[in-house]
């Protein structure tokens, strides 16, 4: 896997799209041919196009990203850690997460509104290919799984296979809607991103849609008494760094009987990691704690992969649980 075919299955992975015109038509054009030079595995002369790119265009917060993201590759963390500050500095709404690069190298901590500005830019930007690029180059499968394990867990317990009403947290273009749309009366979505939102409403399958930041919307739904039988959350907790918080605010608004279905990626330790996707990876014990503090209980948590990314399946835990 060469840097330059890695930043690509990261624009894909992320929706990015690290091409944002410097405003030099002589600086885009030697970008490009930096990642072409990347995708042929050729760094260091990629390096020095970017470098030439910037010697013209000194505030072109692409080619200082992508310029980062060598240099850390190759292991040059200092020299990473100025380029990703450049990136940061030249593009105040930080488009490329530069931010977050820099929190992985140690340098700034990784605060939730930090991350869901960079998720909502990302994804207000790429919402009409996004699907796309989801289910054709990464193999994404999080919905099927997750409606396989929520309606085993259903029939385990010995409640019908329907849902008076469902809850898809991080909803994006509707496909985890789409899959449990027969199986539930009342379907609502709510999302960060306007553009995923609007995608989402083409479905034509959500009886109601709203845009906001996960725990601001359950702690609404909270206090106007909403009940759920079924609340999800496919592939959207990777953009959460503390699960606590997140299933304390649905506790409130799940059934007595209803269930939790969620997926993570996970590591080998216990804790939470921000990893080169940009994306948290949560360790089993930190996923079952937080289940446990909220007052819920695992009912099933096993390991899947939502998705294939370098040609490797990411490594993930799937969740059902229920209140205590």
């Amino acid at each position: 896997m060469t840097i330059g075919q890695a930043l690509t299955e990261h624009r894909i992975s992320h929706g990015l799209a690290l091409l944002i015109s410097s405003g030099d038509l002589i600086a885009d054009r030697r970008y490009q041919w930096a990642l072409d030079y990347l995708a042929r595995g050729d760094r260091a002369a990629a390096a020095e196009i970017l470098e030439q790119a910037l010697a013209g265009a000194p505030a072109f917060a692409g080619a200082w990203f992508a310029l980062g993201a060598i240099r850390e590759a190759a292991g040059d963390r200092e020299r990473a850690i100025a380029a990703f500050r450049a990136a940061r500095d030249a593009d105040p709404q930080d488009y490329h997460g530069a931010a977050l690069r820099l929190a992985r190298l140690g340098e700034g901590e990784v605060t939730p509104p930090l991350m869901q500005r960079h998720v909502r830019r990302v994804f207000d930007q790429h919402a009409r290919d996004f699907e796309e690029s989801l289910l054709q180059r990464l193999a994404y499968r999080g919905p099927q799984l997750l409606h396989d394990a929520i309606l085993r867990a259903r029939l385990a317990s010995g409640a019908p296979a329907t849902f008076r009403s469902m809850l898809d947290l991080g909803c994006g273009t509707g496909l985890a809607g789409d899959c449990f749309r027969r199986d539930v009366d009342q379907l609502i979505g709510v999302d960060l991103s306007t553009a995923m939102i609007a995608e989402a409403a083409k479905r034509a399958i959500y009886d109601r849609l709203e845009e906001g930041e996960l725990g601001a919307f359950l702690s609404h739904e909270a206090g106007s008494a909403a009940c759920y039988d079924l609340i999800v959350a496919a592939d959207v907790l990777v953009y959460v760094a503390d699960l606590a918080a997140v299933a304390s605010a649905v506790r409130p608004v799940l059934a007595a009987d209803g269930l939790f279905g969620f997926t993570v990626e996970t590591h080998a330790g216990d804790g939470v990691v921000l990893g080169e996707s940009l994306r948290y990876a949560h360790g089993a014990a930190h996923v079952r704690a937080a289940i446990a503090g909220a007052g819920l209980r695992l009912v099933d948590l096993g390991a899947v992969s939502v998705r294939t990314e370098k040609g490797a399946a990411v490594p993930g835990l799937l969740g059902v649980a229920t209140p205590c």
